[in-house]
């Protein structure tokens, strides 16, 4: 095609697509976006992964977005299709993630009437606005590529967050001539020199320094930056759980995401000066806020909103957490004061203990199915867990990860999004996916297995199945009378639901059948499901932590 071709609607939203360098689009073919799907089809470069459920097609953009660092893309049919996608937008939003969903609306002489047309949604708009940073209503056939390109750039500017763009379908259908694509880029994140030299002079005085990562420091693609200023610094590293990864978590300096067991509080508050970069020091990472640091606190996020929130600051650095970190870095003298020589050294016996204290509680199953997954999973495989006991007790904090942006995680702790997200995280990389997830969990986004069947992705899901919402079980058990009610669920046979759409199903009974299983799944292609009995294993003995499920009785499974 020429700039002077006369192009379908359809057609300039997959050549703006393809001036961003979008190669995936994740959604659901409908009337209302029919064209879109059509152009797709015929461009070269770009493809379209046809999920189950609108909800899913945004979890696995996010997914993609969040793996990749690249625009996630979501293509949903207006009326109930753009409503069944509004959970992923939420998550998208709360996990800060650059995602854009593009929808339909009805035809533009019947936009507004109230008539009842076909899946009529006159305040799509208002819906979309509540959950995305903007959404723009499309007027004019030409106008599609400048609203894709100005949604892209607004879904990557500071703190990321999805934003949305509606077509009417007869926009969609019209032909135009082909304006200029532009596909621009955020304008880049001024750092403040001033403050990013002082933040340095405070570190390299500071006798006992910590570095505190979250999930804003892996998305950014800070990671590189956080293990260099570690190191100049010789400075432990802990991670929020969704900032995991920024460090390898087999660096001597990595202290891991145990941040509110007993030894690695009282790293933290024995630090004398602590930087913290790309976090909001939600609630689980710092006990509902009662987590206490030991010195001056210099925080760095893309949001200046954030900064000094939940924790008094003594420096605020807004901008970019790579230019932040190098700025830093670059300000650090040649030579700094040892300080406290056995400062590090301790850090990590306290990390440790911690982690011989967690793996105690999960029990020898347990520990040895996180074990075996560590073992088999290639270093750049990706591991995604949802809201279920052994997502809270080890796979949040004690598989270790060793490789940004492998690590994926509901941050709203919704219950479902594990397999949807593990879809947009294969496609994105490629590489071997592991879903920690429970049968109550599996059950939102059961209809996902279709989809990895259909692209024959490596996806392994690890169903730990108590046949209910075990979390809820325990808090019944813990607040009521001990009555279950309303938790134990008919639940199918996995396996044997996973092979009736052509996914590799097994039963497993105990961590050797596991271990077993798991290696033959990740030497094997495409997806397998296991299907794990829990009360076959030994049990947890105490979840144990702020970070438990109990603490959070939305969680379910």
């Amino acid at each position: 095609m020429t700039e002077t071709d006369d192009l379908t609607g359809g057609e300039l939203v997959v050549r703006a697509l393809q001036a961003l360098g979008v190669r995936h689009v994740f959604g659901i073919v409908s009337v209302h976006n029919l064209p879109v799907f059509h152009a797709i089809a015929g461009a070269d470069g770009i493809a379209a992964v046809d999920v189950r459920h609108e909800q899913a097609a945004v979890h696995a953009a996010d997914a993609y977005a969040r793996t990749t660092g690249r625009l996630g893309v979501a293509l949903t049919s207006t009326g109930p299709g753009a409503a069944n996608a509004m959970g992923g937008l939420f998550e998208a939003g709360f996990a800060s993630s650059p995602v854009l969903m593009i929808t339909g609306q009805v035809e533009s002489r019947f936009y507004g009437q109230g008539r009842g047309f076909l899946h009529e949604a006159e305040r799509q708009p208002a819906m979309l606005r509540d959950l995305t940073r903007e959404t723009i209503t499309v007027g004019r056939t030409a106008d599609i590529p400048d609203a894709i390109a100005r949604a892209a750039r607004m879904a990557r500017t500071g703190r990321p967050q999805p934003c949305a763009v509606e077509i009417p379908i007869d926009l969609q259908y019209a032909r135009e001539a082909a304006p200029p694509v532009r596909a621009d880029e955020p304008p880049p994140a001024r750092v403040d020199a001033a403050r990013a030299e002082r933040i340095a002079a405070r570190l390299a005085a500071a006798s006992r320094p910590l570095i505190w990562a979250g999930g804003g420091a892996v998305s950014s693609g800070a990671s590189a930056e956080v293990v260099a200023l570690a190191e100049r610094l010789d400075a432990p590293v802990v991670t929020t759980t969704n900032g995991r990864g920024a460090i390898p978590e087999d660096h001597p300096l990595s202290l891991g995401s145990l941040l509110t067991s007993a030894p690695v509080r009282e790293v933290l508050e024995s630090a004398d000066y602590v930087l913290a970069v790309g976090t909001r020091f939600q609630m689980q990472p710092t006990a509902a806020w009662t987590l206490r640091l030991g010195g001056p606190l210099a925080h760095v996020d893309a949001d200046p909103s954030v900064i000094g929130r939940s924790y008094p600051v003594d420096i605020g650095l807004t901008g970019d957490a790579v230019a932040a970190l190098r700025a830093i870095t670059a300000h650090l003298p040649a030579a700094r004061d040892e300080g406290d020589a056995e400062w590090a050294v301790q850090a990590r016996k306290a990390a440790a203990q911690a982690r011989e204290q967690a793996l105690e509680r999960i029990g020898p199953d347990h520990r040895a199915i996180c074990a075996a997954i560590r073992t088999h999973l290639p270093r750049e495989g990706v591991v995604v867990r949802d809201a279920t006991v052994p997502a809270y007790t080890w796979g949040d904090n004690l598989l270790p990860i060793l490789t940004p942006r492998t690590s994926l995680r509901p941050t709203s702790a919704a219950i479902g999004p594990g397999l949807p997200l593990a879809v947009g995280a294969a496609v994105g990389t490629g590489a071997r996916t592991v879903v920690i997830q429970g049968d109550g969990g599996l059950m939102l986004s059961v209809g996902e297995l279709a989809t990895a069947a259909q692209y024959h992705l490596p996806i392994t899901v690890c169903v730990f199945n108590d046949r209910g919402y075990g979390v809820l079980r325990g808090i019944q058990r813990a607040t009521y009378d001990g009555t279950p009610h309303d938790v134990d669920l008919a639940t199918p046979d996995f396996a044997a639901l996973a092979e009736s759409v052509g996914v590799r199903g097994v039963r497993v009974g105990g961590a050797a059948e596991f271990a077993a299983a798991f290696a033959a799944s990740v030497a094997a292609e495409g997806p397998a499901v296991l299907d794990i009995d829990l009360a076959r294993l030994a049990p947890i003995t105490r979840l144990g932590g702020s970070q438990s499920p109990e603490r959070d009785p939305g969680m379910r499974d």
